[in-house]
């Protein structure tokens, strides 16, 4: 039979979604599973989004321009503004989803075999975007000890070759929930200007913020315009993950010229989901005020309950919605699996993503794992109690 391409074997399996045949049989069993291990929240999407959706007056479903609806996009820009971030509709690329928007990134500064830095563990789809692009992901590994801190910059400078086209953040991270300080964004500024690359930072998460730290863009950086690009979504702020709206942002024509051709050669973004995306963006700030408060409860809650387990190492996120534990096992897949096939309290059990898929370095995270406090306090705590429960008795 005629073989699959090498780039097709090379993709990874996602971490997140690999164990979910596990999690259907155990359903099928009859039992209950709190789903730690994918950032789907449970917020309700703000109902001014729907709304758009269910009173649109189109009687033609056509497609709209290849990057984005202008008005769409002018609203996104007066958005940035009000975060003190300065670009107009014309730095704006319209995308589906954060995903596309860094694989247009990917294609527009890069070749094949070039190679993007980025401090691991990093969001896990990294990996099959690197690979679908042709580019060699050299990674950087921040430590939970240091609650997964930017590396010293001359941790990076090492690593800088001539095939280095970009540095790639995800600020506030997942799976982390690190959220870089302004003294850090602008020390990548100044290494990125020093050696004539790019700095791309993944900022889907800018809103979710906590204890009074406050995010800082790279398109804040005034010395940076033409290495600087930013990827955005509306899938967590808005908690509208199946819209599949996202969008890349540059000051540099030549980067948005380019990314505009691929955006180009898939037609258009989605028209529906920009209709519920340009209305999202009027959201009222006690939207933000009320799912703010709930994110750091729960935060709060989870990283209490992990601590109060012998041998837990955790790292407290001050942003996005993920945190990165440390268990006191050796394969956290192993156990993952274990946890859905043969583990239960009261015929409840949890489903997390396994921490190694977010490395690129081998035989890293093995003992550790993600988990996303996209969940209520009260199965929160549930969650927590079975992890422990099960700790105790797993051997392997």
């Amino acid at each position: 039979m005629p073989s699959i391409s090498n780039k097709g074997a090379l993709m990874p399996e996602s971490p997140i979604r690999k164990l979910v045949p596990f999690a259907e049989k155990a359903i099928k069993k009859g039992k209950t599973i709190f789903h730690l291990n994918i950032g789907q929240p449970d917020i309700k999407t703000p109902e001014i989004a729907l709304d758009a959706v269910k009173m649109h007056s189109l009687e033609i479903l056509a497609y709209t321009r290849s990057e984005g609806s202008e008005a769409y996009r002018v609203k996104i820009a007066n958005y940035y503004k009000k975060n003190n971030i300065d670009v107009n509709h014309e730095d704006i690329i319209v995308t589906t989803g954060g995903s596309e928007a860094l694989l247009f990134a990917f294609g527009s500064i890069m070749d094949s075999d070039d190679e993007v830095i980025i401090p691991e563990p990093f969001y896990a789809n990294y990996n099959g975007f690197s690979t679908s692009s042709g580019v060699k992901i050299v990674p950087v590994i921040s430590k939970i000890e240091d609650n997964f801190a930017l590396p010293p910059i001359e941790e990076f400078e090492k690593l800088i070759t001539a095939k280095t086209k970009a540095i790639l953040i995800c600020n506030p991270g997942n799976p982390t929930g690190y959220l870089y300080s302004k003294d850090e964004i602008k020390k990548l500024a100044k290494l990125v200007k020093k050696h004539d690359l790019f700095l791309i930072a993944d900022e889907v998460y800018r809103e979710f913020t906590y204890d009074g730290h406050k995010h800082y863009s790279v398109m804040q950086e005034e010395d940076i315009e033409d290495h600087a690009i930013m990827i955005d979504s509306v899938s967590k702020r808005y908690s509208m993950c199946g819209a599949r709206v996202g969008c890349l942002v540059s000051k540099n024509k030549e980067v948005i010229r380019t990314a505009l051709k691929f955006a180009q050669a898939r037609l258009s973004p989605p028209t529906f989901a920009q209709i519920a995306s340009e209305a999202a963006l009027d959201t009222p700030q006690q939207y933000f005020d009320e799912v703010i408060e709930e994110y750091v409860d729960r935060r709060n809650t989870l990283v209490k309950e992990l601590k109060k387990i012998e041998g837990i190492k955790v790292a407290k996120p001050n942003g996005a919605f993920y945190c990165v534990a440390e268990l006191p096992i050796k394969n956290a897949d192993h156990f993952a699996q274990w946890l859905l096939e043969h583990f239960d309290v009261n015929n409840e059990t949890v489903m997390v993503a396994p921490a190694a898929g977010f490395y690129s370095t081998p035989n890293v995270g093995l003992n550790q794992i993600r988990i996303a406090y996209v969940l209520k306090k009260e199965s929160l705590i549930k969650a927590v109690n079975i992890l422990k429960e099960a700790l105790k008795i797993y051997k392997y």
